[in-house]
């Protein structure tokens, strides 16, 4: 009971931070101030993320940065605190619903526990056959309607940005779902998540990203699911004998701003970040892939792991095991929001 208290007190003394560091950071970009005011002094977007500057979305952060200031001719001062400095993926939600924060890209995830459960459908395994289905859903009619909302929990969404498939680690060879049986497995929180690996046979254990590390090197759990390029950026493959490339589901963020300072900016200044985001957007999705290629290539050289590559058998039983969870979920997420992804994978030729 003793430990519940504190937990609260130690919550409820965050939320009293973040309102005061959000007063001063809405009065440090301006809004409220004078036009001279305004004049001289740059609005300041603190734009915060959980993975290290070499990864996709952290080129893609320093990108946008570099244009939105270029762009604005100096009136916008980008601050970038990546690899969880300034907020655990835990608590940046709140912070830029608070306004201590003013933007961030988390995984899409992370909108589940907020109460937007449909960006679960980008969790759910073998959902996206490739990534030309999954960019006809990010930039098209399905993405625009997920980000509209995010409106009413203070949040205006400017667009997805890629990282990639997800494969597996573990200190166990992995090739077939069997071999994960009893495993203590990393997820972020996400339903959707947690139902694909009880249907694997493992335990799910929800964690924030900074700590995996440890964990995997103290055997607290004893894998996790990542795209390559978190993998081998957060030196997770030197505490992880094994890895097999199940691409089995997708790591993509949104980039989301505080709504209220969003619209408090100046009408001028809101169109060069936009024309920012669209070019540092397009370039995340483009080095995406490479990244990706480049890091497990990475891994593999180091020595240090072990990278599998299934057999097309035993790929099939990957998706036979994991498909059901689309099914399993259609209550939750939406049946319809779940055929719309496949109707897009339909135009293209795919089934």
């Amino acid at each position: 009971m003793k430990h519940q208290d504190s937990q609260q007190q130690k919550r409820q003394t965050l939320r009293h931070v973040l309102r005061a560091i959000g007063a001063t950071s809405l009065i440090a970009t301006g809004l409220g101030l004078s036009s001279m005011a305004l004049a001289q002094t740059p609005i300041v977007i603190k734009f915060s993320h959980v993975v290290a500057n070499d990864t996709p979305k952290g080129k893609a952060a320093e990108r946008f940065k570099e244009l939105a200031e270029k762009g604005t001719k100096g009136r916008v001062k980008v601050e970038l605190y990546p690899n969880s400095t300034l907020y655990k993926d835990k608590e940046e939600l709140e912070a830029l619903q608070l306004g201590a924060v003013q933007m961030l890209a988390p995984s899409l995830a992370k909108f589940g526990p907020l109460g937007v459960k449909e960006f679960e459908v980008f969790d759910l395994p073998y959902i996206f056959q490739n990534r030309d289905v999954l960019h006809r859903v990010t930039e098209g009619p399905v993405g625009a309607s997920l980000l509209a909302k995010l409106e009413p929990k203070g949040i205006t969404g400017l667009g997805f940005w890629d990282n990639g498939f997800k494969v597996m680690s573990s200190n166990i060879p992995m090739r077939v779902p069997g071999d994960l049986k009893g495993k203590k497995l990393r997820i972020q929180s996400s339903k959707v998540l947690d139902a694909q690996m009880r249907a694997l046979g493992a335990n799910p254990q929800v964690m924030a990203f900074s700590e995996v590390y440890q964990a995997l090197q103290t055997g607290v759990v004893d894998g996790t699911e990542n795209p390559p390029s978190n993998l081998y950026t957060q030196k997770m493959h030197e505490v992880q004998k094994h890895v097999t490339m199940t691409n089995h589901g997708y790591l993509g963020y949104a980039v989301i701003v505080n709504k209220k300072f969003w619209d408090g900016l100046p009408a001028d200044i809101r169109t060069e970040l936009n024309k920012a985001m669209k070019s540092a957007t397009q370039y995340a999705n483009a080095i995406a892939q490479i990244e990706n290629d480049n890091a497990i290539e990475a891994v593999k050289k180091s020595g240090k792991t072990t990278v599998y590559a299934p057999t097309e058998k035993e790929r099939a039983e990957w998706i036979k095991v994991l498909m059901p969870v689309q099914k399993t979920m259609e209550d939750r997420i939406g049946k319809e929001l779940i055929q719309s992804v496949h109707k897009e994978a339909q135009a293209l030729g795919l089934k």
